[in-house]
């Protein structure tokens, strides 16, 4: 077992960050004593942190873009991941610097187990294990001298990493310029809290995570707003009015300055519809005839006026929701620039066009996947042999988009009825038990052609029988199976394969279903 396995292999012992979590174990003093043994790592960078309910880590990868084009080495902290735990650890820096050279080293494991291995600056296996072997080895200190009363969790464990990743002057590369942290679950309690950002972001914030961070969206706004600062810097847009009250109220309490993004979002009615580009998906790859580009470069493209120039954006974030993200992202990329981070216009052309946040409405054509998939070799056999004498371009196509709560799936239904209208699909759902699946399963399985329910691998998973019993009235229509693989298997016919699948739910079941289809983030 190398150091990384045996880093993953302990990682994965403390168990999932919610899994039985104890209320008590949601303390910023333990995080902080950890930190403080660490040497404060978080406190050798400036940062922006950013909560919500959804969108955040849409924001969070499109502003560290924006900045890594602006030539700062810039640290990215997201969670959770599709494939590999490396993933949510990134250090963005243009291609030749040291940061990126040493962010991108050995990647161990199988092709499959690579995949992911190609996000630009995601923290080497190496790196990974180095920097775990320090965090947990001064965990322990502390809990033996009790100073800790317990081992720091899951999600502490992968922050504390981040952060002494993001400080350290490893494999020749230099520390970084800024660190962009995406919030884990609400805010005040979250372990990125205990960093000092220059600017807080609040992204769209909707009902998820009841449980922990209260019933009505007030409540939860309460949470997410513990990432406001005294005299701080607050960039968000116009949300649910409760929301809206929550944190225009805790704007003032702290005698924060807030921003609108609204500046930055583009006018998206039908009578102004052109001034921006609803490019096809059109399955039979056909150039479109609303675009002047081919379907395949999915994007949005739109002008807008930054600090007196117009710039021309241009998003692979697909889906009008997006929109509202990308905002959030310039709006703190423009406050950024007053605060010593200076950002040219071409630099936020180049940033929000390089962005790469793959599992979000991302479309994976089924002539370009691996031939190796459906037909058996002298060294290996197939995994989907039922579509060996299918030609290339008769494959379905795979459409992966993570819709985890209702607000996510009613993006994902407004996205597949901007780009595919009455395209007939068939979807492959999963969701955690602590979801409202019954309420997502309102949302998006009307517009399915065929519908499976699959079990992602995860302890906190439902079954694919009890999302189907959870759909209610529709679960006459929804086939339940027991893996993502099975229900892989069950779209590849072979005498009718579909033309589209969209698999969508929890991030785990997309990350699982990438992982089987071999796909390259």
């Amino acid at each position: 077992m190398t150091s990384y396995d045996s880093a993953v292999s302990s990682m994965s012992a403390l168990g999932h960050e919610l899994a039985g979590t104890p209320s008590n174990k949601f303390d910023l003093a333990h995080m902080r004593l950890l930190l403080s043994a660490l040497g404060d790592p978080q406190a050798t960078f400036p940062a922006v942190l950013i909560a919500g309910t959804n969108g955040k880590g849409s924001t969070a990868a499109t502003l560290a873009s924006i900045l890594c084009a602006a030539g700062y080495r810039t640290g990215l902290y997201t969670s959770p991941h599709l494939v590999r735990l490396n993933e949510r650890i990134r250090i963005l820096a243009k291609p030749g610097s040291e940061a990126n050279a040493a962010s991108s080293g050995t990647v161990s494991g199988t092709v499959s187990d690579t995949i992911g291995a190609t996000i630009s600056g995601t923290i080497s296996d190496d790196a990974f294990a180095a920097a775990h072997a320090k965090v947990d080895d001064v965990a322990e200190r502390l809990v033996a001298e009790g100073v800790l009363p317990w081992h720091p969790s899951f999600f502490e464990m992968m922050t504390a990493i981040a952060f002494v990743h993001f400080a350290s002057a490893t494999e020749g590369a230099k520390p970084i310029d800024i660190a962009v942290l995406e919030v884990g679950l609400g805010g005040r309690l979250d372990a990125t809290n205990v960093a000092g950002p220059l600017i807080s972001i609040l992204a769209d914030i909707a009902l998820d995570h009841q449980q922990w961070l209260g019933n009505t969206i007030g409540e939860i706004a309460r949470e997410k707003c513990g990432i406001i600062r005294e005299g701080g810097v607050v960039v968000t847009l116009p949300q649910l009015s409760e929301a809206n009250d929550v944190i225009g109220k805790t704007i003032m309490e702290h005698q924060a300055r807030g921003v609108s993004a609204v500046q930055f979002v583009p006018p998206v009615s039908p009578n102004a519809a052109q001034v921006w580009d609803r490019q096809s998906f059109s399955p039979n790859g056909d150039r479109d005839q609303r675009g002047d580009r081919p379907p395949h470069t999915n994007t949005y493209r739109y002008p807008l006026q930054w600090q007196g120039t117009e710039l021309l954006v241009e998003t692979p974030l697909i889906g009008r929701h997006q929109l509202r993200n990308v905002a959030l992202a310039l709006a703190a990329a423009d406050e950024l620039t007053r605060l010593g981070f200076p950002v040219a216009p071409a630099q936020v052309e180049q940033g929000v066009r390089e962005t790469q946040w793959p599992g979000r409405f991302q479309l994976v054509r089924g002539a370009s996947l691996d031939d190796a998939l459906f037909t058996a070799t002298d060294s290996a056999t197939a995994d989907f042999p039922e579509l060996a004498n299918v030609p290339a371009h008769l494959r379905p196509d795979f459409l992966f988009d993570v819709a985890h709560n209702p607000a996510g799936a009613w993006a994902l239904r407004s996205a597949l009825s901007e780009r595919f209208e009455d395209q007939p699909f068939t979807l492959i759902f999963g969701a955690m038990r602590d979801k409202a699946i019954g309420e997502m399963a309102e949302v998006i399985f009307p517009v399915a052609d065929r519908i499976l329910t699959a079990t992602a691998n995860n302890p906190r998973a439902a079954t694919g029988d009890e999302i189907r019993t959870a759909s209610g009235r529709l679960a006459d229509r929804v086939e339940a199976v027991h893996s993502i693989k099975e229900a892989l298997h069950a779209v590849m016919e072979p005498s009718s394969p579909p033309r589209l699948v969209v698999v969508s739910g929890s991030i785990y079941i997309v990350g699982e279903a990438l992982r089987a289809l071999r796909v390259r983030l």
